[in-house]
């Protein structure tokens, strides 16, 4: 048997091996990254870059795709590709107008990069480190980092337990579907649970706005439950298998 080497093996396989090696050891919120980490973070992003919807099997959908034989299809969808103490990898395909509400990554790395479609992401840190526990209504002090829009052109959407760390993506002009790596992944039982919020208007924010600095994209955030309209069903992932 000739033995594989990487012009053989999928990008999916090498992508996967390459975050396995990228966040064996992370660094932590406050931490600075070692060379070595950003060193395999950069390779990552690069074999990222190169993914395209064919390597994963994904059709792109329009937005006249007849739904699943379900009475309410889900407005997103997601399909599990592989996952491991370090990372999980998977994609998220959204509906024609549909969003995944504001939510964090509580001491993650990620990254996240467009198969197909147009996203808008919009990212937010918190200023201010809260030493209660998270519960709905509470409100959290944050800057809106960036907002932009995302397709299968576009470098990936990066995040890090420091950084970019809250976000909000929204399909833009029809169907979309991207690629995700989360480092760690969710697991509540390790303080890694997923929390929604939504951001003040103005009006809401009231007598907090004066007790804080007029600063340019400054925002407070509401911790929410999850919205009610959101929720993922899934699917399964089409494409070459990953072994790790």
């Amino acid at each position: 048997m000739m033995p594989c080497d990487s012009n053989m093996t999928s990008i999916v396989q090498r992508i996967a091996r390459q975050a396995l090696l990228t966040f064996r050891s992370p660094p932590r919120i406050g931490e600075e990254a070692s060379k070595s980490f950003l060193e395999n973070h950069s390779k990552l992003k690069s074999l990222m870059t190169e993914v395209r919807a064919a390597d994963l099997h994904l059709v792109p959908r329009r937005a006249s795709d007849s739904p699943p034989a379900v009475p309410v299809p889900p407005p997103v969808t997601y399909m599990h590709i592989c996952e491991t103490d370090q990372f999980s990898m998977g994609v998220f395909l959204l509906k024609s107008g549909a969003s995944i509400p504001l939510h964090d990554h509580p001491g993650m790395h990620g990254m996240l990069k467009v198969m197909y479609g147009k996203v808008r992401i919009s990212c937010f840190d918190r200023l201010q480190r809260s030493p209660q526990a998270a519960q709905p209504g509470a409100l959290r002090r944050s800057v809106l980092r960036s907002t932009a829009e995302y397709t299968e052109d576009s470098d990936p959407c990066v995040l890090s337990p420091d950084r970019d760390n809250l976000h909000q993506i929204d399909a833009v002009d029809g169907p979309t579907a991207f690629m995700d790596i989360l480092a760690p992944p969710y697991d509540p039982d390790d303080g890694r649970d997923c929390h929604y919020y939504r951001l003040l208007t103005d009006a809401e924010e009231g007598e907090h706005t004066e007790q804080r600095e007029q600063k340019e994209k400054e925002v407070w955030l509401m911790e929410i439950s999850q919205p009610p309209e959101f929720w993922c069903g899934g699917e399964p992932y089409p494409g070459p298998e990953v072994s790790l």
